[in-house]
């Protein structure tokens, strides 16, 4: 009976839709009352069981954090102590320290592309006092370096493009290496010292090599790729870039070739 009663509706269904339509939406309307009454004691149901899990994620969360908060303190520690200690140094070796560089603040307007395949265009406004060859940082590490300057905007060769060259220094072992672009999201590390091979996760700082960068700013740490190839994981931001500062050193070193016709030269 059940089956021929399953068929017949099937018939129905198939000689007059419209019927079966309004069957059921007739259906529907009918238990609308009863889903209504019943969601209410399942929704409480549910706020308690995601009430419970995000407990229970807070309670890992908390002990994750706590063991954050003692490696911190135990850093801050150490670092307190070190800076302690190098004040105690350069005030006997009566160090004279460095003079605190001009920078500006520019926001990146686009991806310049053209004859870079990495670099970045700054709008840094009308009567400016930016030159080539300055230096780009976010709040991370290195960007790059500025290669044009233009009356209202300035491009910034980044250090993961093919045509940049950085003097490095790995920071545990001190040795000196070149850091070289290859377009992707990673530069590579090259001509480091005999008997010096960078270790994974060795920080890279830049080196005063030749007058190109000052020294000792964070680029990146060391990690090897598929290949066994060591390359660099930025410091800096670089697929997120929106505010840059520019930092003139007065250093006079190698600057990035230009790239003519993309940004007309400012007159000053």
């Amino acid at each position: 009976m059940l089956i021929a009663a399953a068929f017949g509706l099937m018939l129905l269904a198939k000689a007059d839709a419209l019927l079966a339509e309004r069957a059921r939406m007739a259906f529907a309307d009918a238990l609308a009352p009863i889903y209504a009454v019943l969601s209410e004691p399942l929704g409480q149901v549910r706020a308690a069981v995601n009430e419970v899990q995000s407990l229970w994620s807070l309670r890992s969360e908390n002990a994750r954090l706590r063991e954050e908060n003692d490696r911190l303190r135990h850093w801050q520690s150490v670092a307190l102590a070190l800076d302690a200690e190098n004040k105690r140094l350069k005030a006997n070796l009566h160090w004279i320290p460095d003079s605190m560089p001009r920078f500006v603040t520019a926001r990146v307007v686009a991806d310049a592309g053209g004859v870079y395949a990495r670099a970045v265009l700054l709008s840094v406004g009308p009567n400016h006092s930016v030159t080539k060859g300055e230096i780009a940082l976010d709040d991370r590490g290195l960007v790059g370096r500025v290669t044009e300057v233009g009356s209202r905007t300035a491009r910034v060769l980044l250090i993961t493009d093919l045509n940049s060259r950085i003097p490095v220094i790995l920071e545990n072992s001190r040795a000196r290496a070149i850091l070289v672009g290859s377009n992707g999201p990673r530069p590579r590390l090259i001509y480091w010292s005999e008997g010096a091979v960078p270790a994974e996760g060795e920080r890279v700082v830049t080196s005063a090599e030749a007058g190109a960068f000052p020294p000792n700013l964070p680029v990146g740490v060391v990690h090897y790729s598929s290949n066994n190839v060591p390359e660099v994981d930025p410091a800096a931001q670089l697929d997120k870039l929106e505010i840059v500062r520019l930092f003139d050193y007065g250093l006079q070193g190698l600057v990035a070739p230009e790239a003519p016709g993309r940004v007309a030269e400012s007159k000053r």
